[in-house]
C-alpha cells in the first residue's frame, strides 16, 4: 500500500480522484481501518509513502494514467523505486507516519547516493574492490566518529557535492552512545555511510558535524544549567573526497554557512577542532575515482 501521508502530496493528488473525496483525516482514518483488518487476518502488509511528484513523475515515465487505480499499486509495489516498503506491525497511524516518513526519507537519501557511488566506482572487478575498501573506510570513520563522541545521543550531518557542479548530498543520524555501547542508527546510519562513501569516491567537495549532546552535564536547576558545559560541535572537511580535521574557526563559519542556508544556528555551541579520523587506505588500482 502506498499512503499519502503528508497533507501536501495528499492535496496534490487529490486532482485525480484517488481519495473518493475523503478529505485527509478521513482517509487517514479509513487507511488506519483497513491496515488494521489486514493486520489481524495475518497478511504482511508493505507500507510507501505516496509522494504527489514522484508519482506523476512515475505515471509518466510509464505511460499510466494517475487516475486509475492501477497506476497506484504499481507505484506501491515497484521494487525498483527508492523507499523500499516499510512492513506494518499494527501501529497506529499517529504513532506509525513519523517514523515511516524518516525511513523513507533514508531510503531516498540512500538511494541517490548508491546510484552516484555505483556510477563512481564502476561495475567491473577492480570497482567491486574499490566499493568494498571505501565502505570499509566509512564504517571506520563512523565508529570513529561515535568513540570520540563519548556518552550521550549526538547528531553528525553531511554534506557534499561532486567536484564539478555535482548534485548536493545529504545525510543526518543520530550517534547515541551509553556505557560505551554505541546503539544501533537503522536506516539513518546506512544512507550517512553510503553517502559518505559517494563523496570520497568523487572525491567530492562539503563538510562532516559532530554536534555534541546538549543535555550532557545532566538536569537541574537554573544554576546546575548555567554550569553546564556548552555542547561542542567538531568538524572536517570534505576536500577532494579526502576528510581533514577543521579549525574551531572553520566549524564557526560552516555553521554560519548552515544558517545562511536555512539551518538554524545552534544556540550556545562551542566551536571546537576535528579529531583524528581513520586514513584512507584500500585497492584503488583499475584507474578509477579512487586511484
Amino acid at each position: 500500500m502506498a499512503l499519502a501521508v503528508d497533507a501536501g502530496d495528499f492535496a496534490g493528488l487529490a486532482q485525480y480522484g484517488l481519495f473518493g473525496g475523503l478529505g485527509h483525516q478521513a482517509y487517514l482514518r479509513s487507511a488506519e481501518e483497513q491496515l488494521t483488518a489486514l493486520h489481524r487476518q495475518g497478511l504482511e502488509v508493505h507500507l510507501r509513502v505516496l509522494e504527489a511528484g514522484d508519482f506523476e513523475d512515475y505515471c509518466e515515465a510509464l505511460g499510466l494514467d494517475p487516475r486509475m487505480p492501477a497506476a497506484r499499486v504499481a507505484y506501491a509495489g515497484d521494487p525498483e523505486l527508492a523507499g523500499e516498503p516499510f512492513v506494518y506491525a499494527g501501529e497506529r497511524l499517529a504513532e506509525l507516519v513519523p517514523v515511516l516518513l524518516d525511513d523513507h526519507r533514508a531510503r531516498v537519501r540512500m538511494s541517490v547516493a548508491c546510484a552516484a557511488l555505483l556510477s563512481a566506482v564502476g561495475d567491473d572487478p577492480a570497482g567491486q574492490l574499490r566499493m568494498a575498501a571505501v565502505m570499509r573506510y566509512v564504517t571506520s570513520v563512523y565508529l570513529a566518529l561515535a568513540e570520540g563522541a563519548g556518552e550521550g545521543c549526538h547528531l553528525l550531518t553531511l554534506r557534499c557535492h561532486g567536484p564539478e557542479d555535482g548534485e548536493e548530498l545529504t545525510s543526518a543520524v543520530d550517534v547515541c552512545v551509553e556505557e560505551g555501547r554505541l546503539y544501533p542508527a537503522g536506516r539513518d546510519a546506512e544512507a550517512f555511510c553510503v553517502t559518505l562513501a559517494a563523496g570520497v569516491t568523487l572525491r567530492g567537495e562539503g563538510a562532516l558535524l559532530l554536534h555534541g549532546d546538549p543535555s550532557v552535564g545532566g538536569p537541574g536547576d537554573d544554576r546546575a544549567r548555567d554550569a553546564r558545559p556548552r555542547p561542542p560541535v567538531h568538524g572536517w572537511a570534505l576536500t577532494g573526497g579526502r576528510l581533514r580535521p577543521m579549525t574551531a574557526h572553520e566549524v564557526f563559519d560552516e555553521l554560519a554557512d548552515d544558517a545562511a542556508r536555512g539551518l538554524p544556528f545552534p544556540p550556545g555551541v562551542d566551536p571546537r577542532p576535528g579529531f583524528p579520523l581513520p586514513g584512507l587506505q584500500g585497492p584503488w588500482e583499475g584507474g578509477g575515482p579512487l586511484g
